[in-house]
This record gives C-alpha cells, sequence and structure tokens, in this order.
C-alpha cells in the first residue's frame, strides 16, 4: 500500500532540501533513516521527521506489519511561500531578503515488485516524435558515406578570383580617405 506523508513551509530551502531527498529516494527505510542520521545538512533533520511520520501513517493507517519491507518511493520538496524581509543599508539603500520555503513530500510503499513502484513508459504509437537524441558523449550511430564532392574548378591563367573584399583597417582615430 502507498503512505504519504507531508510537511508544509517547512523553512528551509526547497534546492538544499531535493540534496539530501536525492540520497534517500528509492532506498529501503531503514537503509533511508541509517543515511539521513549520518548526513551532516539541517535538511537532514526536517526529511527524517517526515519519513518517520510517512512510516508511522503505513503502521496505523493500512496495517502495515512489516516495516522492512517498506520502501520510499516518492521524495519531493516543492518551493513554499518565501517570507520578504528589508535589510537597511548605507545611503539610504535597501537590499530585500527571501526566507525561503518548502513543501516536503514523502511517500512509502510496501510493494515490491518494480512493476507496481513505477509504471512502464508507453510504446511509441506511429506517426510519434522520433526519440530524444542521445546524451553529449556518446557515441552516435555513424551516417552512410556520402560520395566525394568534386573540386572546384580551376580559374584561367590570369583570371581574378572572385573573393569578398576586406574592409580596410586604420589606425585608431584616423578615418579611411573618401574616394572623390
Amino acid at each position: 500500500m502507498r503512505t504519504i506523508a507531508r510537511a508544509r513551509f517547512v523553512r528551509v530551502s526547497p534546492r538544499k532540501a531535493r540534496l539530501v531527498l536525492d540520497q534517500i529516494r528509492g532506498k529501503s527505510v531503514g537503509e533511508a533513516l541509517a543515511t539521513l542520521q549520518f548526513t551532516p545538512r539541517v535538511a537532514a533533520r526536517l526529511v527524517e521527521k517526515v519519513l518517520r511520520s510517512a512510516v508511522a501513517n503505513a503502521e496505523h493507517n493500512h496495517q502495515v506489519r512489516d516495516l522492512d519491507a517498506l520502501r520510499v518511493i516518492q521524495a519531493t520538496a516543492d518551493g513554499g511561500p518565501s517570507m520578504k524581509r528589508v535589510q537597511p543599508r548605507a545611503m539610504g539603500r535597501a537590499f530585500f531578503i527571501r526566507h525561503l520555503t518548502s513543501h516536503l513530500t514523502i511517500g512509502v510503499s510496501d510493494e515490491t515488485n518494480g512493476a507496481a513502484l513505477a509504471p512502464a513508459p508507453p510504446a511509441p504509437r506511429e506517426g510519434s516524435r522520433p526519440a530524444p537524441p542521445a546524451p553529449r558523449g556518446t557515441p552516435r550511430p555513424s551516417a552512410p558515406a556520402e560520395p566525394p564532392k568534386a573540386a572546384p574548378a580551376k580559374t584561367a591563367k590570369g583570371a581574378r578570383k572572385t573573393t569578398p573584399r576586406r574592409r580596410a583597417t586604420t589606425p585608431k582615430g584616423k578615418r579611411p580617405k573618401e574616394k572623390k
């Protein structure tokens, strides 16, 4: 059974909370609690409270007795409202300070098969968009070899090549002379 616990308006930046949540996502509850215990971040204490709440919800609401079978299947930190403050500075200026808050959501489940945890991606339909390009650093399939291009035609002796003219450069501050 899937169980969720939320902590809203928590006084930690969502970006800092996501660093902690990324460490526990997909782990078993015991392993996640051990990881949080030794993580030296303020957000780890807050995430630990929410995780313990999710475990208690699973135990109370869904009568889950085997707590070792629980896994963290969802761990997100969404942005909450920011508290706006003003810091006076020199010469009548004011610096604005934003104290960020976040909404932490942790979901646990006791389902053991991977199919129940994450749905399989849908099969591509005919006429749909092509697959996105491969990430950088991965070798791409080689394109079919193209026939070599013909060599440029040689100019006759004494004929001028047609190349774009470059603008004459002048020393700084001097203008080129105008033609009359």
